[in-house]
C-alpha cells in the first residue's frame, strides 16, 4: 500500500500534477460519449501553463439515470472512492480520478486512457489470466455490480487499467462480473497481505477511512471492511450464481 496516486498516463506530468490538472484546468472541449448508459462526456482540459490538451472522462451527477439499487446522484462519488481505494492498495491500476464542477455540474473527472481497440477481458484472458486477479479481487471487496469485459483497458505501454466503478460499494447490489475463471481459486498471498494492511487503514480515524467516508456512506465503508475481513479469513474467490452475478451486456 502507499499514499500516492495509482498511476499516471499523461506522459510528462507527475502523479500529483495530473491530479491537480484534473481538479483545476479549464474544460475547453466537450463531447458526449456514444456508448455510455448514463451521460458520459469526453472532456478536453487545457493546462494553465500551456502544453498539449489532456483528454478526460467527465461523468456528471446530473447525467446519472435512476437505478433501483443505488441512491441517485452517488455514482460519481463511487468512481472516486474506487480510485482512492485502488491508490492505497496499489492495485488495480485505476486512472486518476477527482471530483469537480463542470459544464453540467458536479461530477467525476478521470484521466482518459487510450486503450487498444481490440483488447478486452475476453480477448486477453486465455493468454494473460493472471493479470486480472487483482481486478477480480478488487471487485469482490468493492462489491462491483458492473464488471463487463470492456471495463478493462490495455494501453500502448502494455499496462492494464480497470475502469467504470460507478456501481460499487453498495451492499444492497449484487456482484456482477464476467471474470468467472477465478471462482473457487485461492487468492495470491501477496494480495491477501495487502488486504491485511488495508483493514487497518479503513478505520474512521485513518486518512483513507476518513476519506472514503466523505465519498460513500459510513455503512458502506463498514461493509467494505467486512468483505475485506472475510477474504483475509478465507482467501478463496467465491463461487458465483450464473443467474444473478452477471452484468448485461457482457462487453
Amino acid at each position: 500500500m502507499n499514499d500516492g496516486t495509482s498511476g499516471d498516463a499523461s506522459g510528462e506530468l507527475s502523479p500529483g500534477e495530473t491530479l491537480e490538472l484534473l481538479r483545476t484546468a479549464d474544460i475547453d472541449g466537450l463531447g458526449l460519449h456514444p456508448e455510455g448508459s448514463n451521460y458520459v462526456f469526453i472532456a478536453r482540459l487545457k493546462p494553465s501553463g500551456g502544453g498539449e490538451p489532456v483528454l478526460t472522462i467527465y461523468k456528471p451527477a446530473a447525467g446519472e439515470r435512476p437505478l433501483r439499487d443505488f441512491p441517485r446522484g452517488t455514482l460519481y462519488r463511487r468512481e472516486t472512492a474506487a480510485y482512492e481505494l485502488g491508490t492505497a492498495l496499489r492495485w488495480p491500476s485505476i486512472p486518476p480520478t477527482v471530483i469537480r464542477d463542470g459544464p453540467h455540474g458536479i461530477g467525476s473527472v478521470q484521466l482518459f486512457i487510450d486503450g487498444q481497440p481490440d483488447a478486452n477481458y475476453f480477448s486477453m484472458r486465455d493468454d494473460h489470466l493472471e493479470r486480472f486477479e487483482a481486478i477480480a479481487l478488487f471487485d469482490i471487496i468493492t462489491n462491483n455490480a458492473d464488471r463487463k469485459g470492456g471495463a478493462v483497458l490495455l494501453d500502448g505501454d502494455d499496462r492494464l487499467w480497470a475502469i467504470d466503478h460507478g456501481l460499487t460499494f453498495n451492499p444492497l447490489a449484487r456482484l456482477r462480473t464476467v471474470m468467472w475463471e477465478f471462482c473457487g481459486k485461492p487468492i495470491s498471498d501477496a494480495l491477501v497481505d495487502d488486504l491485511k494492511e488495508l483493514g487497518l487503514a479503513l478505520g474512521a480515524d485513518a486518512p483513507l477511512g476518513a476519506r472514503l467516508r466523505e465519498l460513500i456512506a459510513d455503512e458502506e465503508v463498514e461493509h467494505l471492511q467486512n468483505r475485506v475481513e472475510r477474504v483475509v479469513q478465507d482467501p478463496v474467490f467465491p463461487m458465483l450464481d450464473p443467474e444473478k452475478n452477471v452484468p448485461w451486456p457482457f462487453l
